[in-house]
């Protein structure tokens, strides 16, 4: 199920198989990862590789926790630290292959743990360049995800340079468009 026989999603599907053994085990937090994804010129090659690489074994973990009744206390959350822009990097005369970083519009994957299940939140542009349906700034999205595990922002602060201050820096609000 996690396609361990292989070559292209062995690895990755190994690191889900033990994520969930490890949540199984009563582990809190585990985080897995699939580098390579920072690239900016042949995209589609290199990324349709990543894709195929993650896209089973990613879809097996969320199953088996289901199959497992561990999805509903379980929050999966599948991303990057931002998107890419939808152009060539063409701009003021200079010109490179690929597409930048664009910390406008991105796409997440999120499961379980008081998610709304089959819900897609948000929408860009026609050209994927900015967000324009259901806009958040990312401290919100911080916020959100410590609701879900539980966590009131307001109560996690430290005092740092004469004032108190919060994990998601100015407080945000929760994204109720997420929640089940």
């Amino acid at each position: 199920m996690y396609g361990l026989n292989d070559k292209e999603t062995a690895s990755f599907g190994r690191q889900c198989l033990m994520a969930r053994r490890l949540v199984e085990q009563g582990v809190r937090f585990v985080q897995i990862f699939s580098g390579g994804w920072d690239s900016h010129d042949y995209l589609e090659r290199g990324h349709t590789a990543r894709i195929r690489s993650v896209d089973k074994p990613m879809a097996a973990l969320i199953k088996d926790l289901k199959a497992r009744g561990m999805l509903d206390e379980t929050l999966v959350i599948w991303t990057g630290e931002f998107g890419r822009t939808p152009d060539n990097n063409k701009r003021g005369g200079v010109y490179s292959l690929g597409r930048g970083h664009n910390i406008d519009a991105m796409t997440m994957l999120l499961a379980g743990g008081g998610v709304k299940p089959g819900s897609m939140v948000g929408g860009t542009d026609e050209l994927g360049a900015r967000a324009v349906d259901c806009v958040h700034p990312i401290r919100d999205l911080h916020v959100t995800l410590l609701h879900l595990l539980g966590l009131d922002d307001n109560k996690l602060t430290y005092f740092h340079g004469g004032r108190y201050k919060q994990m998601s820096q100015f407080g945000g609000k929760v994204i109720d468009e997420i929640l089940a």
